[in-house]
């Protein structure tokens, strides 16, 4: 890899547990998204279109999944003899007992990759996330980073008090240099938080993972380096000892990770394109199979939503999302809602503030969730998983939970 070239890692996660049932047969990074994207696009087609071409994308849990939909990088031209996307899988029987299976964060899982890093030998090191939704040029961040000198430089975005909790919060001062960090603080002093994308300098990065490994592995148990999330050690030292600066985001950024924040997510996107969904000259690139134009039939009503190519709506369908070839059915009501591929909704059924993985049914006059349910609530949204079968007349609290395959 010559000296001026970016290598870009996107860390898809490992088993997603606060996306509950949705993540148990799937990565979350391959989770749907307005119906005809997922969410590793984003990332994705976020790299093509900045020109970066050396792009790892490392898969901790149900690899297949994801390998699946990313079609070897066949969407956003990267399916190449050099360079192009490569797919990094947990190994057994490569090093230390501490370097091989499922890493215990996203820093662990960079001490674990850090002598490919280092045999890749890039100018930059820029690592992301797979589970937001933005449209961002890499290259700001980069040229902010080339300015500045920096060691490691954080995109940052701003949200309310309240939500800056679930976040990395970052201080920076006027000169733009990150002064503290904290990482999911009880009571955040800044609403500038890190969006987890992240420009290193990788001799810095590498000596950096290093040395907290030598002080942290003898307290931690077998098969882990003690490193963490970036936010547990990293960061922290990153910003004690190197200078670290701060790129702003401007524009939509959101964190997908929880079942009310996909939801929410999902709210904002179904009348406006909040400038990531729709510019023609940023498209978000994706594998999608060709599907029938969606009908919505006699008596079919739609209001504020998104309904995906090979649907059939008959029913009525309120602010929410039909992946493709959903069947919502006469007499049917889907309300502030996500379903997800191939999923019949029969007639008479009622869903509300719920997600519903591909492929299940929910029977004729079920009732599933409860209306008006706050958005913020956590505990609020349904959740049921892949394959599953709701009888009819079935009914399913606000905040249920039903494991992929299930009856009820």
């Amino acid at each position: 890899m010559s000296k001026d070239r970016v290598l870009a890692i996107i860390q898809a996660g490992g088993a997603g547990g606060r996306m509950d049932v949705l993540t148990r047969e799937t990565a979350k990074p391959a989770l749907p998204f307005a119906g005809v994207f997922q969410l590793v696009d984003f990332p994705l087609s976020n790299l093509a279109h900045s020109g970066i071409s050396d792009v790892w994308l490392s898969v901790s849990f149900q690899g297949s999944s994801l390998e699946e939909q990313v079609a070897n990088g066949r969407p956003w031209d990267l399916d190449r003899t050099t360079g192009g996307l490569r797919l990094l899988m947990p190994q057994e029987g490569t090093g230390s007992t501490d370097e091989e299976g499922f890493a215990k964060g996203n820093a662990d899982e960079l001490y674990r990759l850090r002598d490919q890093i280092r045999a890749a030998d890039p100018a930059y090191v820029l690592v992301m996330s797979a589970d937001h939704v933005y449209k961002f040029d890499f290259n700001d961040a980069l040229a902010t980073h080339r300015e500045q000198d920096a060691d490691c430089t954080v995109v940052t975005s701003e949200v309310s008090l309240e939500e800056a909790s679930d976040h990395a919060v970052v201080e920076v001062d006027e000169e733009g240099t990150v002064t503290d960090f904290a990482y999911k603080p009880d009571e955040p002093r800044s609403t500038t938080v890190a969006t987890e994308i992240f420009v290193y300098r990788p001799s810095t990065l590498v000596e950096t993972l290093e040395q907290l490994h030598r002080e942290l592995a003898a307290d931690s148990g077998e098969g882990d380096s003690g490193l963490e999330d970036f936010g547990d050690h990293l960061l922290p030292r990153l910003v004690e000892r190197h200078r670290v600066v701060a790129h702003p985001m401007t524009g939509y950024w959101r964190d997908l990770g929880e079942p009310h924040k996909y939801l929410r997510a999902h709210r904002d996107v179904l009348v406006d394109d909040q400038g990531v969904l729709d510019d023609r000259r940023w498209p978000i690139l994706t594998r999608q199979p060709q599907r029938v134009p969606a009908r919505v039939l006699e008596h079919g009503r739609v209001i504020d939503s998104m309904v995906s190519p090979g649907c059939r709506v008959s029913g009525e369908v309120v602010r929410s999302v039909l992946g493709p070839g959903v069947t919502v059915e006469a007499g049917a009501v889907v309300r502030d809602s996500v379903v997800f591929a191939d999923t019949v909704i029969e007639a008479g059924a009622r869903l509300d503030w719920a997600v519903v993985d591909r492929d299940c049914v929910l029977g004729r006059n079920a009732a599933v969730g409860a209306p008006a349910t706050d958005i913020d609530d956590p505990d609020g949204v349904v959740l049921i998983g892949r394959g599953s079968r709701l009888g009819p007349g079935t009914e399913l609290a606000a905040g249920a939970r039903l494991e992929p395959g299930s009856s009820a």
